[in-house]
Parts: C-alpha cells; sequence; structure tokens
C-alpha cells in the first residue's frame, strides 16, 4: 500500500504474495528442502500477511458503511489508528468538544445568564473571570489539532494539499489561536473577537452531509440569482411607481403615504420589500386607499407578481436545482459504499480458495466471517448477513455475491416483535383474546377523548373564577377516574401480550411512561393535599400548589391523548411524515445552526448595547420627551426583550425576523438606534434563513409527504411502483 493513496478509482493495495505469504512457485526445484528456520519465518509471514488483509476489509467494510472514503493508509499501525479514531468514543468526545465550544457564546461576555432578556428589567449577569472561557477554549482548540493531524496523517500529505476542507480548517485554527492569544494580551476587554464567529465552522466540516448540502447549495446559487434579479427588478420598478404615485403634495391626506412609507428611496424600497413579505399589509395601503379606492391597485399588483409568483417560483428553483444536485452528490456517496466492499474483496480473495475450472476469484466464507465478527455494524444488519454467508453453497463466494451481500446496508430493519405468551387455563386465555384485540386499544381512545372532554368543560366553566373561588373537587376526581383506567389498561395489556411484546410496539412505551408518571403525580398531590373533597383548595403546601399540580397532571393527559394518532390512517402519514424529516434532516438542520450561530455573533458585534430603554411605554400614542411613539413601533410595541445585547436574545430575535411577522418593526428600530445601514443585515437574514431555507424546507417536506401518500394510496401494485429516491431518503 502506497502511503499516499491517489484518486478514489479502485483501492491502492500493497502487492500481494502467491497464496497469501506462500513462496511463489518455482522457488524451491525438485527435491530440495527448505531450511526450518526458513520455513517458520514464511509461515510466520503468512499469518502476519492474513491478519493485516483481514483488517483491511474489516475497515473497508467500515467504510462502506458510514459512506467513507478508501483513500487512507493501510498499514496495521494505521489501521489501528483509523478504528480508534472512528471509534464511538473518539467520535463522542470529538461531537462533545464542539458543543462545548459552541455553549461558551452563552456565559462569555456577553453573558446570557439572566431570567430575562428585557433592557429594562434585566440585572446585571454574570460575567466570567478573563482566562476561565479561553481555558475551555484552549482544551477545545487542542482537541482540534489532534483531530486535524490524525485526519492529514491518516490521509497522507499528497492527499491532503488537496483537501480543501482540511486546509480551510487549520486556517480556522490558526486564525483561533492568534485571535485568543490577542485576547489574553488585551486581558479579555476587546470587543470583538473573530474567533466566535469562526466557531460554526468545526460543527460544520465535522459532517460530511453538512458539507454535501453546503456544496448542493453553493452549486444552486446561480440559478437562484436569475430569479433574485427579476424579484429586485419587480422591487426596484414598483419602487419608482410608487414614489412618482404617492409624491408630496398639497393634499394633507395623500401626504400621509408619503410620510409614513415614500418619503424617500430607502423608505419606499423598505416598504415594498417588507410588503413582499405581506408582513405590513395592508397598514402601507391604508393611508392612500382611504384617498381613493383605485390606489390599492397598485398594492395588489405588487403583492400578486411578487409573493404569489416570483416568490413561489424562486421556491421551485431552489427546490428543483438542490435536489439534483444533491442527488449527484448522493450518488457519489453510494459509489463510496461500492468501492468499500469490493475493496474488502480484493485484500480477502485468494487463487487458493477460487474453482480450478474458473478464472474468477473468490472469497471464502470462513474468512468472511471472521471479518464480519469484527465490524462494528448494526446487529440485525449483521445477523443478516451472517446467515446468508453460513448458508452459502461450498463456502466461497465470488465478487457478485459478495456485493449482494452487503445489500443488506441500504435495507430497512424490519423489527420483530416478541410473541405472545401461551397460557393453559382457558379464562386467561379468553382475557388475552379481550384485552389483545385491537378493539380494546380503540376502547382506550374513545376513554382518552371522554377524558379530553371532561378537562375542557372543567375549564371553560372555572376559567372568570378567582384562584381562591375555584373548587377542584370534580376536576380532581375525574382524574382520578381516568387514570385509574389508564393503569387498569397498562396491566390488562400487559397481561394479554407480556411485558416485552408490550413495550416492543413505541405507542405502548409512551402510554406506559406517561401512566407511571400520572400515577406518581396523583399519589403525590393524595400525599399532600389528601383525597378529592369538596372545598378542594389549591393552597401551596408543597413543592406545587394544587392547582399547580392539577395542571401539570392535565397536561401531561392532554399530550397522552396523542396515542390516537397511529389508529388515524391520515393523520399517522402526516405524523410519519414530519418524524421522518426530524430523524433524518439533521444534517440539513445544521446548516441552519451554523448560520444563526455566525448570523447571532455579527449582530452582537454590530448591536449590542445599541437599544437604550425609554422607560414604561404601553399606550397607543405617546409623548416622551420631544418624541411622539406611534402604534406599531418597537417602543409602543414593548419589542424591549428583542435585542442583540447577548447570545440568547440575539437568536431568539433572529427567529422572530425568520417568521417575517413584524420584521419591518426591527428594520425601523435598529435603523433608529444604531445606522440606516443596519438594513442590510437584516436584509441579508431574511434571503438566507427565509427565502432560501425556509422555502426549501417546505419543498422537501411537500416533495416526502407526496411521496409516502402515492406509496400509501396504493395507486399503483408493488410490483408496478418504480423506484424513487427522496430527498429525505438520500440524506439517511
Amino acid at each position: 500500500m502506497e502511503e499516499e493513496a491517489g484518486a478514489e478509482k479502485e483501492p491502492l493495495l500493497p502487492a500481494r504474495t502467491a497464496g497469501r505469504g506462500c513462496p511463489p512457485r518455482g522457488t524451491f526445484g525438485a527435491g530440495d528442502c527448505p531450511d526450518p528456520a526458513a520455513s517458520c519465518t514464511v509461515q510466520d509471514a503468512a499469518g502476519a500477511d492474513h491478519d493485516l488483509y483481514i483488517n483491511q476489509a474489516v475497515v473497508f467494510i467500515e467504510d462502506a458503511i458510514q459512506y467513507r472514503s478508501i483513500n487512507h493508509r493501510v498499514d496495521s499501525k494505521s489501521l489501528w489508528l483509523y478504528r480508534w479514531y472512528y471509534s464511538k468514543i473518539c467520535q463522542w468526545v470529538l461531537s462533545l468538544t464542539i458543543t462545548l465550544i459552541l455553549a461558551l457564546a452563552f456565559i462569555e461576555t456577553p453573558s446570557s445568564l439572566t431570567v430575562t432578556s428585557d433592557i429594562r428589567y434585566r440585572g446585571t449577569a454574570w460575567e466570567p473571570p478573563c482566562g476561565l472561557t479561553e481555558s475551555v477554549e484552549l482544551f477545545c482548540f487542542l482537541v482540534f489539532i489532534a483531530d486535524v493531524s490524525v485526519k492529514s496523517y491518516l490521509i497522507g500529505w499528497e492527499e491532503f494539499q488537496k483537501t480543501k476542507w482540511l486546509l480551510a480548517y487549520v486556517l480556522t485554527l490558526v486564525v483561533s489561536l492568534i485571535d485568543w492569544t490577542v485576547s489574553l494580551s488585551f486581558s479579555c476587554t476587546e470587543t470583538v473577537r473573530i474567533r466566535r464567529i469562526l466557531r460554526p465552522f468545526f460543527l460544520l466540516q465535522n459532517s460530511s452531509m453538512m458539507k454535501k448540502t453546503l456544496k448542493c447549495i453553493n452549486r444552486t446559487l446561480p440559478e437562484m440569482a436569475s430569479v433574485v434579479l427579476l424579484l429586485a427588478v419587480h422591487l426596484c420598478l414598483f419602487t419608482m411607481f410608487g414614489m412618482l404615485l404617492f409624491a408630496r403634495s398639497k393634499d394633507k391626506q395623500q401626504d400621509k403615504e408619503w410620510v409614513g412609507y415614500f418619503h424617500n428611496l430607502p423608505d419606499s424600497l423598505t416598504s415594498l420589500l417588507v410588503l413582499l413579505t405581506t408582513a405590513n399589509n395592508p397598514d402601507v395601503m391604508i393611508p392612500a386607499y382611504s384617498k381613493n379606492r383605485a390606489y390599492s391597485i397598485f398594492f395588489i399588483l405588487f403583492t400578486v407578481l411578487g409573493n404569489l409568483f416570483l416568490m413561489n417560483l424562486l421556491t421551485a428553483i431552489i427546490y428543483n436545482q438542490f435536489r439534483g444536485y444533491l442527488l449527484k452528490s448522493v450518488q457519489s456517496s453510494l459509489l463510496r459504499r461500492r468501492l468499500g466492499i469490493r475493496a474488502a474483496f480484493e485484500v480477502l480473495c485468494s487463487p487458493k480458495e477460487s474453482p480450478v475450472s474458473t478464472n474468477e476469484l473468490c472469497v471464502s466464507a470462513n474468512t468472511l466471517l471472521q471479518v464480519l465478527q469484527k465490524v462494528e455494524m448494526d446487529s440485525c444488519c449483521k445477523q443478516a448477513i451472517l446467515r446468508t454467508v453460513r448458508s452459502c453453497p461450498h463456502s466461497i463466494l465470488s465478487a457478485a455475491l459478495f456485493q449482494k451481500l452487503f445489500d443488506e446496508l441500504d435495507k430497512d430493519p424490519v423489527k420483530q416483535h416478541p410473541p405472545t405468551p401461551e397460557y393453559q387455563s382457558s379464562f386467561l386465555q379468553k382475557v388475552q383474546f379481550a384485552f389483545g384485540h385491537h378493539f380494546f386499544g380503540y376502547l382506550g381512545n374513545v376513554v382518552a377523548l371522554a377524558n379530553i372532554i371532561s378537562i375542557c368543560v372543567i375549564l371553560v366553566m372555572d376559567a372568570d373564577k378567582q384562584l381562591s373561588e375555584r373548587d377542584d373537587y370534580f376536576l380532581g376526581a375525574i382524574n382520578c377516574f381516568f387514570i385509574l383506567y389508564y393503569l387498569l389498561e397498562m396491566l390488562l395489556k400487559i397481561l394479554a401480550m407480556g411485558f416485552k411484546r408490550y413495550i416492543s410496539y413505541p405507542s405502548n412505551r409512551f402510554d406506559g411512561l406517561l401512566t407511571v408518571i400520572l400515577l406518581v403525580l396523583e399519589v403525590s398531590t393524595f400525599a399532600v393535599y389528601g383525597f378529592p373533597h369538596p372545598g378542594w383548595r389549591p393552597e401551596m403546601m408543597g413543592l406545587l400548589s394544587l392547582w399547580d399540580m392539577v395542571r401539570l397532571v392535565n397536561m401531561l393527559i392532554v399530550f397522552r391523548f396523542l396515542r390516537i394518532i397511529p389508529n388515524m390512517k391520515f393523520m399517522a402519514l402526516v405524523a410519519s411524515t414530519l418524524l421522518d424529516l426530524v430523524k433524518n434532516l439533521r444534517a440539513f438542520a445544521g446548516l441552519l445552526v451554523v448560520v444563526y450561530y455566525a448570523f447571532a455573533i455579527t449582530g452582537i458585534v454590530l448591536f449590542k448595547g445599541a437599544v437604550v430603554p425609554m422607560g414604561n411605554i404601553s399606550v397607543v400614542n405617546t409623548t416622551s420627551g420631544n418624541r411622539t411613539l406611534q402604534c406599531g413601533t418597537y417602543e409602543q410595541l414593548e419589542y424591549w426583550p428583542n435585542n442583540f445585547d447577548d447570545f440568547a436574545a440575539a437568536v431568539v430575535t433572529l427567529w422572530d425576523v425568520m417568521v417575517v411577522n413584524n420584521w419591518q418593526v426591527f428594520l425601523d428600530a435598529f435603523s433608529r438606534y444604531s445606522s440606516p445601514w443596519s438594513k442590510v443585515y437584516f436584509v441579508a437574514w431574511w434571503l438566507i434563513s427565509s427565502v432560501i431555507w425556509v422555502n426549501l424546507f417546505v419543498a422537501l417536506l411537500l416533495e416526502n409527504f407526496i411521496h409516502k401518500w402515492d406509496r400509501h394510496s396504493h395507486r399503483q401494485s408493488l410490483s408496478e411502483i418504480e423506484y424513487q429516491t427522496t430527498v429525505e431518503l438520500m440524506f439517511r
């Protein structure tokens, strides 16, 4: 094996000796007797080579399972280091280190350790002493240095120079260490810390799927630019029309539109940009519409062309182009899996084990069994492959059969539930049939619905009562009855199905856990407040008041009602779509975390301390000094908690802007408190988060749901359904 791997076309393996370490044919002449010491040396070499080939095959198969490249060193020491690096504990330490360095933003200056982010009521936050968070950072940097050193060694210097991500990794570490040194030299008093903005890179480079997703989005940008440019032209044209249409005049009524929204070019652009998201509709139209109803045509036409046509067209283009690039990227990952399996076959195959009648190389089944015992993979998948290998005729595997064995990696495991217990008693058999039937589950759903209805009725009756006037006797008694039923239902199901089979179903684990929690809460309530009786008052007698205990129980009961989802066909389909997206699009969500983090740190640098409280102002129009606060402004709406004075507050503020509800309030406020150029920051965040990320997520959600709906509706027979690869499956 060469120390430095080349292009990933096929694995570069060491030179093979005939018969795995045996001397080549023709080494000894007829009648020659080899030296016994030499024979032992040859046998030892053969054994060492055999162990090396086994370990190489193990690593190649694990590379295939994880879609990793096989371009790395494969000598004995490097294989040990490679497996140690990709072991669960090392990857866990690396993930914990990344989480730790990202979490530092919550406690380092400016600290988020306050109860509220409202600048009027926020107390003095605890600020860590200089050197505390820097010590944690140094530890994280040392882990990252070890990480990049091991990666660089394993792939070789030549391949390292070609890998842009590793070069960027090294550059990020160098810049971070320099900035860390500068911080200590200034006694942690500097206001701008470049390394904080670079921290999300550590999360990004550690996920191959996040890197693929980012690469796909980057390749989609040229196609998106055409629609964005068209949107910009649409916005500019209507801005010019609006400034001409609502120019200043002698009519004070018409001047309201000019003063409020079309006073100058920046205000006009901002007003129509916000209207593109419908956040200020119909406010922006009302002054002109009050004067003449014909003015509504201008705003309706702008919204229809911009919001309904161009924005949705942008969503379609983003999804279509992104899906195409992602499909190509995932195909390269599938090729990596094929190469890994083929490389494992190449190092295991031996001419001695191949049939004499063919020239095809084969692998011994016993050799593969030795390899599989060492491979770390899903137990169900491993057992399926082992069963197939043991049943293989002639105990040899060709290249095609070897590759086909590992097709199990692409299959979803079918979970086998434990069998139900077999009772000898006829009475227990009848009980098992009655309470193991699905109609008993339907009865439980009806009882849960009745519980929800009873809670709603009592809450409506007590809605207007003071806390001291409430009598929780009826609600407590009803809860007690239903919780006893839930406990009885759980016990009967365990009796009918057996404990192992009962907990093998996620819905039963969900029911059972909530039932146990409800039972513990109910017993605790009775222990503190006694059994329900008329005049049961919610005085505070323990850790929680009676009303708090009852509310907690009722919230869990409402949450337990979700058990009906698996029993409702179409609701279960929607729920499974959402769960699949949550489980399998983690890399996609990770990119949003990266962008959130970078924008939050940038916002702190730009706007920390910009917003200054003006006192408790809560009326519609208030005069404070020489300023009149109009309805809908940042001050009048009391948006004081939304600021960039610490990391947690910055994240929430960015979320509020991403939702684009009233985001014009933030545009106006921060342009007044800091600079009109602050709008560039918020518009950039809107483009990245709302236009690109949210639209892409919606498109993926629709595509995945349509795929599931078509398969679920059985519009075609299973034999006629063409194999489809959804983006969600690509991520998985």
